[in-house]
């Protein structure tokens, strides 16, 4: 675990935003913990979406409810410094230098501004504890399930981002209401994650430090586009738009699991092949801009961080922001074909989604799953049920030819042009933000009222 800064300089941290961005930061008031932040033990929050005791044990640690109440209102200061030249540069030329930078290094870019300089500077700090080998090491062991389960359950995880309007509305303000955003964006993180575990490609010059940078200058452009219309944003409700510690539901979900199921199992350390699948999520987030001090390295620690995020914050559903972005989600178009191969793919995704989203999300409550938009019927249950008994048994597979010396080398480069295949199939991410598809926010902006996105 990396050593915690005190909390007094990450409140300092997060208050020179607003003198070092005045533009974006200037009117929001830091002082005050947004509406988003829930401290008190009557709240309704994310740690299972209801009011319990199990709450207590987490906002006992004083010091660690602090840290999330200061990272509650931490956006990307080097990120959105480079996102605020886009009225004096443009965007595309934004785009272009970043990618210059990442594929041929800031001297191949003529005229580098400041900011760019600073961002790859940043993402090109090597960290303390960082061990490259077990990078490698958590990527070959994370490629079986990329390869095989990803391509059916990323629908699923994607929309268990939308349950709750406080960390949803960026989203929806973006377009991804509409079925062709939505669809495209569901691509970009598939296209993300199965790109940082391709061999070598978290390196300085890989295809994965590449996607990291162009993701975070997108969230970058958000938070820009977002903080200088006016009216698009209420930061006494929501803080701050994407704050940095919402890197951790996409980016720390796998291991996440992975500490509960080590936990539940009665032990308190990871294997040499867990600790890999670890250093790698950590990496990755590292890259994205998640704060060092929220990388924890053992079981215990990624759960108590986990939840005491989930229990400071709050919850609401809200149908117009969540429900919009849920329906939109599942019904979007993601994979061409006619073919019947196609088909029988398309239909098999679209129910293993389903019912993946409400076992891994909604606690088999297809109740529930039905209140939000996401109904769910036999048939689905039973595809669900046979693509799981396919699925297993390829990675199964896999896992025994990984353990033969003779065979090793030939299934992981098996599953690495499997890999390049789906990336062929979720076509060229752009990971940007087009503001003209942005849509206000009108409505009611406190806690119990409803906001809805209007075109």
């Amino acid at each position: 675990m990396t050593s915690k800064p005190a909390i007094a300089d990450i409140a300092t941290r997060v208050r020179s935003q607003k003198t070092l961005l005045p533009a974006l930061y200037g009117a929001i008031d830091f002082e005050t913990a947004p509406e988003r932040f829930a401290d008190q033990a009557t709240d309704m929050t994310e740690l299972g979406r209801a009011k319990g005791a199990e709450r207590g044990a987490y906002l006992a640690d004083a010091d660690m409810v602090a840290r999330f109440r200061e990272y509650t209102m931490l956006g990307d200061l080097t990120g959105d410094a480079y996102a605020a030249l886009m009225p004096k540069l443009g965007f595309r030329p934004l785009v272009d230098m970043l990618t210059s930078a990442c594929d041929k290094g800031l001297d191949a870019v003529a005229d580098a501004p400041p900011e760019l300089v600073a961002f790859i500077t940043e993402m090109e700090r090597v960290p303390d504890w960082l061990d490259m080998k077990l990078v490698e090491q958590g990527a070959r062991a994370d490629r079986n399930a990329t390869a095989n389960i990803s391509p059916f359950a990323i629908r699923g995880a994607f929309i268990a981002t939308f349950l709750n309007k406080y960390s949803a509305l960026p989203m929806a303000l973006t377009g991804t209401l509409s079925h062709a955003t939505a669809a495209r964006r569901v691509k970009e993180t598939a296209t993300f994650f199965t790109t940082t575990v391709l061999p070598g490609a978290l390196k300085r010059h890989g295809a994965g430090f590449k996607a990291a940078a162009m993701v975070r200058l997108m969230h970058s452009m958000v938070r820009t586009n977002v903080l200088t219309r006016p009216g698009m944003w209420d930061s006494k409700v929501y803080g701050i738009p994407i704050p940095q510690l919402d890197q951790m539901p996409a980016g720390l979900i796998p291991i996440f699991f992975l500490s509960q199921d080590v936990l539940k199992a009665g032990r308190k350390s990871f294997t040499p092949e867990e600790r890999a699948r670890v250093e790698l999520a950590r990496y990755r987030c590292y890259l994205l801009g998640l704060p060092e001090d929220l990388l924890a390295d053992t079981p215990q620690e990624i759960v108590k961080i986990w939840n005491t995020r989930s229990a400071t914050l709050r919850y609401e559903y809200d149908d117009a922001i969540c429900g919009g972005l849920l329906r939109a989600t599942m019904e979007a178009d993601l994979w061409k074909g006619e073919g019947p191969a196609d088909r029988a793919f398309q239909r098999l995704e679209r129910s293993f989604a389903r019912v993946f989203f409400v076992k891994s999300f909604l606690k088999d409550d297809y109740a529930r799953a039905a209140e939000v938009g996401v109904d769910i019927g036999d048939q689905d249950k039973l595809l669900h049920k046979l693509s799981m008994a396919a699925i297993i048994g390829q990675m199964t597979a896999y896992k025994i030819a990984e353990r033969v010396p003779i065979l090793s080398g030939f299934a992981d480069k098996r599953l690495i042009s499997k890999m390049k295949r789906q990336l062929a199939d979720y076509g060229h991410a752009e990971f940007t933000s087009d503001a003209k598809a942005y849509r206000p926010v009108t409505g009611g902006a406190s806690s119990g009222q409803s906001v809805s996105a209007q075109p």
